[in-house]
């Protein structure tokens, strides 16, 4: 009983040193904090704000890109950088050349340069994971010019596992259907509203023709007629992904503001995809789509509050994962 009893106490010490050595953390885990960097990297977030001015203002499709990056990131193995991933003799096919990624997806040297600036300023300390979740919550003030402006919960880590196959598991094409699309997103945590939401960054940036070419021009679809034969005068009909496919503005209304446009144009079916016409596809949905389009401020408010949702997507913090040092790479200690 006496060794017991020994045992159960050295157990106990060990765990109270453990717990000193780590700030009192009782779990390997902490959650996500509004200036988590403001100690160790107080200049962090103004650093990635503006690298990422100057980037829209060169070109606003690179604001488009962090917020589209942000969303195929998180659907993959959680918000943890796997996507900036590059192939190696171990791990040759990687998140960013799976289908759903290459050649549609891009910014990544738009981060680099970010993180080349971060590191500059503070050497290995903010994760790649916050670094997109950062320009992507810059992008959408910027675009919106100032309309959606949120504070970022920040302290991810990044992931060191990266394979192509997992973006078919959970990034569904845009010829689907709503019942696909929520399913999807409830996978995720994320529920119909939030697909609704997050839609409404189809707003801004391009698309290729092959998205949306075989369901939507060379099939029956409702797509507005004028809308179809201007789609027809840019895009091949058969535009292939890495072959003839040329790129079109995803709204020609606003196409470089982040704004409610996108609902106006799903309710006069002037939209791209399959998975925006199908918003209309049940009463729920299509309310929340004419809400949207009519009541001034109300997306807005509702996308800045998805976005955070979004960018907290099976988050790795604490002790998993890692900082990386090169956001292509993991580190090899």
């Amino acid at each position: 009983m006496a060794a017991a009893g020994a045992t159960k106490l050295h157990a106990l010490v060990a765990c109270a040193l453990l717990l000193l050595a780590v700030g009192c953390q009782a779990s390997p885990y902490w959650p996500l904090e509004v200036s988590f960097y403001h100690d160790k990297c107080p200049q962090a977030e103004a650093v990635v704000k503006g690298v990422m001015m100057y980037a829209i203002a060169q070109n606003p499709g690179n604001g488009a890109a962090m917020i589209r990056m942000l969303f195929h990131d998180c659907f993959v193995e959680g918000c943890d950088a796997s996507i900036f991933l590059d192939p190696t003799p171990f791990s040759p096919t990687p998140e960013k050349l799976s289908p759903p990624n290459d050649p549609t997806v891009r910014g990544f040297e738009l981060i680099d340069a970010i993180k080349e600036a971060v590191e500059a300023a503070c050497p290995g300390v903010v994760s790649c994971a916050d670094i997109l979740a950062f320009a992507a919550r810059d992008a959408s003030c910027i675009l919106s010019k100032g309309k959606i402006s949120f504070d970022m919960p920040s302290g991810r880590r990044d992931g060191t596992f990266s394979n192509a196959s997992e973006p078919l598991k959970f990034m569904v094409p845009p010829t689907s259907n709503l019942s696909a699309l929520v399913k999807s997103f409830v996978v995720k945590g994320l529920d119909a509203e939030d697909l609704v939401i997050l839609s409404g960054a189809h707003t801004i940036g391009r698309s290729h023709c092959s998205s949306f070419v075989s369901d939507r021009l060379q099939a029956p679809s409702d797509i507005n007629a004028g809308l179809a034969w201007f789609l027809r005068s840019q895009c091949p009909a058969d535009a292939t992904p890495g072959g003839n496919d040329p790129v079109v503005m995803q709204d020609v209304v606003t196409p470089n503001e982040l704004d409610s446009q996108f609902y106006k144009n799903v309710l006069a079916h002037k939209v791209l995809f399959t998975s925006d016409a199908a918003l209309l596809a049940s009463e729920d949905t299509a309310r929340m789509v004419e809400a949207n389009a009519n009541i001034p401020g109300w997306w807005e408010g509702k996308f800045a509050k998805a976005m955070v949702k979004l960018a907290s997507v099976e988050v790795k913090t604490g002790y998993e994962g890692q900082v990386r040092k090169n956001c292509r790479a993991i580190n090899h200690y």
